[in-house]
């Protein structure tokens, strides 16, 4: 009989035998399997931590003791042990389960995540609230070897040893994270995973000497303190004990035993906090994710049996037409480099790695420092270019701000993933790019509208004597509009005749703007649109053309609207003594849940029809006000 649909929460897994829980663990990976074959999503990570997770849960008093999962990606098994698997099928789809922890959807989930290296640092306060409240339970940070890229870990590990909290960090050593892992951390976590078998024999012996009469509790004790110094100058240990934090281990992840016994000891240290290194294997239980868990680690639906996309995509995506124009750029300009953040894949610079490794730099996990360290590059001659999501994009604003815009330093960033990303969700939409960029001084921010376009800007950059950010969105678009006109910063272009009502729109807007004006058409309506590619700076010259034939100014972006590119449209109408805009099209000032784009740009009226509607409705309110 099946187990897994008789778990409704924690205390029904603490109630199984070890033979029992082996078969949930093969039920689980199933589970998690079929579920993300049809729904896409994480699997690798998810498959390799359902033993960690099932052992979690059977020593720890969940929601009592709080789990806190960094990234989140790694989570699947987490939610079906609590209770959710009646609604699992609904994985990542519009109005169902998040991919991620989220709090509306169970209390065993603390913080909505989706960003790497943070769960330490809030483990830390929530251990903390408990000491000043007086209580007594346990906090549980589960972080992968690849979030140790990221300096916040090290800020929090620094602080937790000093103060010498009582909080429990499990590192999940899967030895990848969605790129290849590199940098000194890789190296230094291979050494302390061959020292795994000093730890087997270390319990071997143990377990003999305590079998002796009288004196082997007494013989034991003493030679593992003599085995504990050696362990500290073999095994690699002290990074982490240097930090403050009690070392236990490497172990093996997938050993449920051995996992179970581990964290009932960790429990029983509350006088420093402790860091349990678990080693496990991407994708473990099926052969094609653990052969190919960079494959599997985000996936699209896809055959189980062979692993084939469901619906193989079609065109050439954002990322890949940016990627090759930098290709074809490091071919013509040696100064051309290229920086992602554990990413180099799922931006499109993969290729740019192949043909120019010398002038390829994978930083990690670790987003502050890879824009510093273009500014460097940038401050040595040459010119970098850091390609990276535009959620991730978010954690390195200081370093924009003070270490790459105020040098006025040549550094272009790619930003990838802008407006929404779809089934990743609210953590994920690039909704605050513009609101977060435009105010920046001397940095020039471009938003292309399809793939054409994206190659252009991207190769006008290279000019370009300040910084520089190219937006763009996750899904390629095929070129549309005219194709005879050449990018120009600080030019816009026109896609449809008409002065006299006017949509000001960029990146994919710019394509539902055009839409929008063939419906409209079809209605009796003339409606302009223009595609102001070119956000910062602005093309004054259209704009003042537009004031001077007394245009109505209709602004359609795909992201929040305060502080965004309608805001401003509005503060150079007042500027100028323009009338204001008649219509500020864009998004809703929440966060947005998860679903596929189309949905998501329905829920806020951003789909052509809808557009349409409003567009006409403002039309009409002018026309009969013009009348009257």
């Amino acid at each position: 009989m099946a187990i897994l649909p008789h778990i409704s929460g924690p205390d029904d897994v603490k109630k199984l035998s070890e033979e029992s829980c082996a078969e949930l663990a093969t039920e689980i990976r199933q589970t998690i399997i079929n579920t993300v074959s049809r729904q896409g999503g994480h699997l690798a990570s998810n498959l390799g931590d359902v033993e960690l997770t099932i052992a979690l849960h059977r020593v720890f008093d969940s929601p009592t003791d709080k789990l806190i999962f960094d990234v989140g990606h790694q989570t699947y098994a987490h939610k079906l042990l609590t209770g959710r698997l009646d609604q699992f099928a609904t994985l990542r789809s519009y109005h169902g389960m998040s991919g991620f922890p989220c709090r509306a959807e169970s209390e065993h989930d603390w913080f909505d995540t989706g960003h790497s290296s943070t769960a330490i640092s809030m483990a830390l306060g929530m251990a903390r609230a408990r000491d000043l409240h007086h209580e007594n339970y346990h906090v549980v940070a589960v972080v992968g070897d690849g979030a140790l890229t990221g300096g916040m870990c090290y800020e929090a590990m620094n602080d937790a040893g000093a103060s010498h909290t009582r909080l429990i960090v499990v590192l999940n050593d899967n030895e990848m994270s969605i790129s290849r892992n590199v940098g000194a951390l890789s190296n230094y976590f291979k050494h302390l995973r061959a020292s795994a078998s000093w730890y087997g024999g270390k319990k071997r012996i143990r377990s003999v000497l305590e079998r002796v009469p009288l004196v082997g509790g007494k013989l034991a004790y003493g030679i593992e303190k003599v085995k504990n110094m050696v362990k500290s100058v073999t095994t690699g240990g002290e990074l982490f004990e240097s930090l403050g934090f009690r070392y236990l281990g490497p172990f093996d992840g997938h050993n449920l035993k051995e996992m179970t016994h581990v964290f009932e000891e960790a429990k029983q240290i509350t006088d420093t906090p402790v860091l349990i290194h678990v080693v496990t294997k991407k994708g473990y239980g099926y052969d094609l994710a653990e052969c190919q868990p960079e494959k599997f680690h985000g996936v699209a639906p896809f055959r189980v049996e062979n692993g084939i996309r469901r619906k193989q995509p079609s065109g050439e995506s954002a990322a890949q037409a940016a990627g090759k124009a930098l290709v074809a750029m490091g071919a013509e300009d040696p100064r051309v480099v290229a920086v992602t953040a554990a990413m180099s894949g799922g931006t499109g610079l993969a290729e740019f790695s192949v043909y120019y490794p010398d002038r390829f730099f994978d930083v990690g996990i670790a987003e502050q420092h890879a824009v510093s360290m273009a500014a460097g590059l940038a401050r040595g001659g040459y010119r970098p270019y850091f390609a990276v999501y535009a959620t991730f994009l978010q954690r390195a604003y200081d370093q924009i701000v003070h270490d790459v815009c105020l040098q006025d330093l040549p550094v272009c960033i790619l930003a990838d993933h802008a407006g929404f990303v779809g089934d990743d969700g609210k953590t994920h939409h690039g909704v605050l790019s513009v609101p977060m960029l435009l105010s920046i001084p001397q940095l020039t921010l471009l938003a292309p509208r399809d793939t054409q376009q994206i190659r252009e800007a991207v190769r006008a950059t290279l000019v370009l004597e300040g910084p520089s950010v190219v937006l763009y969105p996750k899904d390629g678009i095929a070129p549309f509009g005219p194709q005879n006109s050449q990018f120009e910063v600080g030019r816009w272009l026109r896609l449809r005749p008409g002065m006299e009502f006017v949509i000001l729109a960029f990146g994919r807007m710019s394509l539902h703007a055009v839409q929008a004006a063939q419906i409209l058409e079809k209605r009796g309506i003339n409606i302009g649109v223009i595609d102001c590619c070119s956000l910062k700076p602005m093309d004054m010259d259209c704009l003042q053309g537009l004031f001077d034939c007394g245009a109505k100014i209709i602004t359609l972006e795909e992201g929040e609207l305060i502080g965004g590119f309608g805001a401003e449209i509005a503060r150079q109408c007042v500027e100028h003594g323009a009338p204001e805009p008649v219509l500020i099209m864009g998004l809703p000032n929440r966060f947005i849940t998860h679903g596929s784009v189309s949905q998501l740009l329905e829920e806020c009226g951003l789909m052509p029809e809808q557009i349409a509607d409003r567009v006409e409705q403002a039309y009409t309110g002018w026309e009969n006000g013009h009348v009257g």
